[in-house]
């Protein structure tokens, strides 16, 4: 065991060895001493506890531990986890479908993801997930208890939620095969709606159609566009690029910087705004997180969209994937991510143009009341007639008032009626100020 310890460490020791200095020589003699207490303790443990523990299983805990209590995203692995982290960024995993982080010893919903069974139940960005079928998370690795919520397709699987001002509460989900489609789009009147679900490898690719899309459907009669990045909790970094260079002719996206100032990388808009600078709106709140916040800054930043909604989530941190052949990998934390304006996302997150809050609109009755038509004399709109003779009577009945704004079997979207109403108003002054300067060209 000390032996295969060693083995690892010396791999990670050779620019020690090539550019020695007194302060590494004594770290380096100081990993020997150190290495002694773990094995002695892995001695002691192997002899000792309750239960019977396998070395393996010893190293990779031991492994997850160093790297988990520096922050909630970094872990260790194993194969299978690595294999299943591959299939996930291809937009097709098993699970509940949901994003979650560690926080204050519990776990957090950072979002559930659309149409998969978290979802459906109603979970939400910010929920806590106190128990997993009846055990308690408290203690529990954020590792263990994603393996907890994993499992066969059609088995369930209870959580128990902790959620503002509601007493905690359990939820069954039924574990199902979670397949993203990464981007829906709908046409809503002269407005392109673009939803992104999560930032797997398609896309920006499925992105693109959709626009192309809208554009073929609206022609001239388009508006502008909506991008919705709620609860979306990020992913591919290269996604979150492309998405952001969709809207952008030019200028920095974001930029990544370590420990080391040479590894610094910035990514900047390489490719024309495939909207052709049409009014855009981005709908973000505390769900939407890493990638997503990348394209809210850049967009932002750069003054190209209005974003409206809640402020995101705050994960700025930059994790690689370095895989250890025969073992699995280790996720580690290796930068930030800053937006083009220089400001950390990390614990900040992106706060919105315009706030707009979740809520419900309902539309009430009419209040009959006292207008210039109530009067008798009152001069019409129309050369020659009276008022009085045009008015009508306007009776809003309970039907109208209570029906849905939406689809039946949708909920209304405070925010996103909002966010249609800004996009409005964005287009009439930006199609007014055209009007201005080709007057004044003239």
């Amino acid at each position: 065991m000390k032996k295969l310890i060693c083995l690892g460490l010396m791999m990670a020791l050779p620019v020690w060895a090539a550019t020695p200095t007194q302060e590494n020589k004594k770290e380096y003699e100081d990993v020997y001493v150190l290495m002694d207490l773990l094995g002695a303790s892995f001695r002691l443990i192997k002899d000792e506890y309750v239960e019977e523990l396998s070395y393996k299983d010893m190293v990779e805990k031991a492994v997850n531990g160093v790297l988990s209590s520096q922050d909630p995203h970094s872990g260790f692995l194993n194969k299978e986890e690595t294999e299943e982290m591959h299939t996930q960024t291809k937009g097709e995993f098993g699970g509940v479908g949901m994003e979650v982080t560690a926080e204050n010893g519990v776990v957090r919903v950072v979002s559930p993801i659309d149409d998969t069974p978290a979802f459906k139940a109603g979970l939400q960005a910010g929920d806590y997930i106190t128990h997993i079928d009846g055990t308690s998370v408290i203690g529990m690795s954020l590792t263990d208890a994603v393996k907890r919520l994993r499992g066969e397709p059609k088995t369930n699987v209870t959580v128990t939620i902790s959620r503002k001002s509601e007493e905690p509460f359990d939820v069954k989900l039924v574990r199902d095969v979670i397949k993203v489609q990464p981007v829906k789009y709908e046409i809503k009147d002269t407005i392109g709606y673009l939803r992104l679900i999560t930032f797997s490898e398609q896309t920006t690719e499925k992105l693109h159609e959709a626009i192309r899309e809208i554009q073929k459907k609206l022609g001239d009669s388009l508006t502008g566009f909506i991008l919705d990045i709620r609860n979306n909790p990020g992913g591919l970094l290269d996604q979150a690029v492309g998405v952001a260079d969709t809207f952008m002719a030019q200028g920095e996206i974001v930029s990544t910087r370590s420990k080391k100032p040479e590894d610094t990388m910035r990514f900047s808009a390489k490719t024309e705004d495939l909207t052709h600078g049409k009014p855009l709106v981005v709908l973000i709140n505390e769900g939407s997180a890493s990638a997503s916040e990348i394209v809210a800054g850049a967009l932002q930043d750069h003054k190209r969209a209005v974003i409206v909604g809640l402020k995101s989530f705050g994960k700025g941190s930059v994790q690689s994937v370095r895989e250890i052949p025969g073992f699995g990998a280790i996720k580690i934390t290796t930068a930030r991510y800053y937006t083009p304006s220089g400001h950390s996302i990390q614990a900040k997150g992106i706060t919105p143009d315009v706030e707009i809050p979740r809520a419900e609109l309902k539309e009430l009755p009419k209040i009959k009341g006292w207008a210039e038509g109530n009067y008798d004399t009152a001069l019409s709109e129309e050369e020659g007639k009276k008022a009085k003779d045009t008015l009508k009577k306007i009776q809003v009945s309970k039907e109208l008032a209570d029906k849905s704004f939406r689809e039946e079997d949708k909920k209304p979207d405070y925010q996103l009626d909002r966010a249609i109403d800004i996009l409005k108003a964005v287009a009439i002054y930006e199609n007014g100020k055209e009007v201005i300067e080709v007057k004044e060209s003239n």
